[in-house]
């Protein structure tokens, strides 16, 4: 096997280590407790036992996989361990459920969540501390991949984004792809990929090129017309390949489903919050006597305005002038209260009641304010193919983009997102958003040169 093979290898082993210590500890608390409350003895048998073992392991593979739980290597720590502890909540929950339906018995339904409760929290804290021998003999084992980056006139600061991620890449070379491709095929032969950033089409296909031929890894940054032609359908209805690119946007069922889920979970939501609302609304008042909420106009589908609520987590009049200005990484406007709001994103939560009204959805692009819509308009004109869905309380870009990512990187996200939308999507992306509340990037604020440039 090659060391992308052994990757593979040691991630699934990995793998099969959390499933079997998860499932082992729900295997020893469903035989004592079966033994202890069915008096037929019925459920003791193995084929049962087997059964329920079996059906528990498959669920923690699914959820894990489908949350990220097992990729060891890729994700930080952190992340991991949120969706460690994620799979096992949502694993436990689901088997509580089952649980009840097997024994036929709702009475033991305070038992079961019992029992189930003490299964997560052992889970999640043998997980958390199993994941980080587990990471951090991988990045013994296989270290970061060797980048040559092949750039045009504008590099994009890529070289130190990918350098940022340390354990996973390193930019060792950099050639402009002016030099000519026997040179860059030189460089690639020293390195384990190559990275390809703001190079001519023509310049490009022949890097790709060269790469499948060579066995190499290439990562490049797609245009907005890549994105297009990725997501189209293969159509093989003559003896040459095609190609059909279908309107953007979701059908009418899936708007519908999608209204329904919105409706639904944003009413459960409000009732389960508001014990939250109210203790930040308090905490806001007490800071410093002002409003409690916050309104903002902000476009949704279709270019429609409306005007957001948020709790105030900056000082009253912070844009005295009617003129927008981004909030910068150490802002002086934000509240004490608003840091600590802000920085869990606490003060996102009103926009549910956006959402129970229909002016959001609670996964779409974020809705950008007007004058900054116009702006990237002016610059980006594919900028207006987000508003082909509803805007969203967390999204494509939330969960894999920052605060602070460009306006280009943005749309990138939210056409991935539009044209590939689906329920399990929108399921991902929401779980995906319990996981970067750990990251403070996520959070991060505008530099004063990205302020200055969205200020205009």
């Amino acid at each position: 096997m090659n060391k992308f093979e052994w990757k593979y290898f040691y991630r699934g082993a990995c793998s099969v280590i959390q499933i079997i210590l998860s499932t082992s500890f729900f295997a020893y608390i469903w035989i004592r407790f079966v033994g202890e409350n069915n008096q037929t003895g019925h459920l003791l048998g193995i084929g049962n036992i087997g059964m329920a073992v079996t059906i528990y392991a498959v669920l923690f593979f699914v959820f894990g996989r489908f949350i990220g739980a097992f990729r060891i290597g890729i994700d930080r720590k952190a992340s991991l361990m949120a969706a460690a502890v994620l799979t096992s909540f949502s694993v436990n929950l689901v088997e509580l459920f089952l649980s009840l339906a097997i024994t036929g018995q709702f009475r033991f339904l305070g038992e079961f969540a019992g029992e189930y409760t003490i299964l997560f929290l052992i889970q999640s804290a043998i997980l958390c501390i199993l994941l980080i021998p587990m990471v951090n003999l991988y990045r013994r084992l296989f270290p970061p991949l060797r980048l040559l980056q092949v750039h045009g006139d504008k590099a994009h600061g890529l070289h130190d984004k990918m350098n940022n991620i340390e354990y996973k890449y390193q930019v060792v070379d950099m050639i402009h792809y002016e030099q000519g491709m026997e040179e860059i095929k030189k460089r690639i032969r020293k390195v384990d990929a190559v990275l390809i950033s703001d190079i001519p089409a023509h310049e490009k296909n022949m890097v790709q090129k060269i790469c499948v031929d060579m066995n190499k890894r290439v990562y490049f940054i797609p245009k907005i017309s890549d994105l297009i032609v990725r997501y189209s359908e293969e159509l093989n209805v003559i003896d040459t390949p095609l190609f059909l690119r279908r309107r953007i946007g979701m059908s009418w069922w899936q708007s519908v489903v999608k209204r329904t889920f919105d409706i639904i979970f944003s009413f459960v939501s409000l009732i389960l919050f508001s014990p939250i609302f109210l203790i930040t609304a308090i905490a806001i008042k007490l800071d410093d006597g002002g409003p409690v909420f916050f309104r903002q106009e902000r476009v949704t589908m279709g270019g429609k305005r409306f005007m957001i609520l948020k709790f105030r987590s900056m000082i009253v009049d912070a844009e005295k002038d009617g003129r927008p200005h981004p909030a910068g990484e150490k802002d002086p406007r934000i509240t004490k209260v608003g840091r600590v709001i802000r920085s869990i994103r606490l003060d996102e939560l009103p926009q549910i009641w956006n959402i129970l009204t229909g002016d959001m959805s609670f996964v779409g692009p974020r809705p950008e304010r007007w004058e900054h819509v116009e702006k990237y308009k002016a610059e980006i004109p594919e900028f207006s193919f987000r508003e082909k869905v509803k805007a969203g309380l967390t999204g494509y870009a939330q969960v894999y983009g920052k605060y602070n990512t460009t306006a280009l990187d943005k749309i990138k996200m939210d056409l991935i997102y539009i044209m590939n939308y689906s329920v399990v999507l929108d399921t991902q992306i929401i779980f995906e958003t319990f996981k970067i509340l750990l990251h403070r990037d996520s959070t991060e604020g505008f530099t004063v040169e990205r302020a200055e440039e969205m200020h205009g």
